[in-house]
């Protein structure tokens, strides 16, 4: 369905006439980059490179290591090991933490 002004010239709908910006060069661009970098990996990987400081070395480091231990904690138990475990924790609360009765006629 088409419009018509009061002039009988026809409206333009939103989208109609209105040209897409070309990118072509923006996308030969990044292809130039993706082949660059297939082609040789390693120039591309020692300029898009990020230079760390000694802090953040250490810290990364720490970091890994931190999360081996982790690992290889929750490695060094079996399942049936952890539930036992919980079950004794549970056991030894108090029942000041047991869910209440609620009806009265029980």
């Amino acid at each position: 369905m088409e419009y018509k002004a009061v002039n009988s010239k026809p409206l333009k709908l939103k989208g109609e006439g209105v040209k897409k910006k070309k990118k072509h060069k923006e996308e030969k661009k990044l292809l130039e980059q993706v082949t660059n970098a297939t082609e040789n990996p390693g120039e591309s990987a020692k300029s898009t490179q990020i230079q760390r400081t000694k802090a953040e070395l250490a810290f990364l480091k720490q970091q890994e290591k931190m999360q081996k231990e982790r690992i290889a904690q929750k490695a060094s138990k079996t399942h049936k090991q952890r539930v036992e475990e919980f079950n004794r924790h549970l056991d030894s609360l108090t029942e000041h933490f047991d869910i209440p009765k609620v009806s009265w006629t029980k």
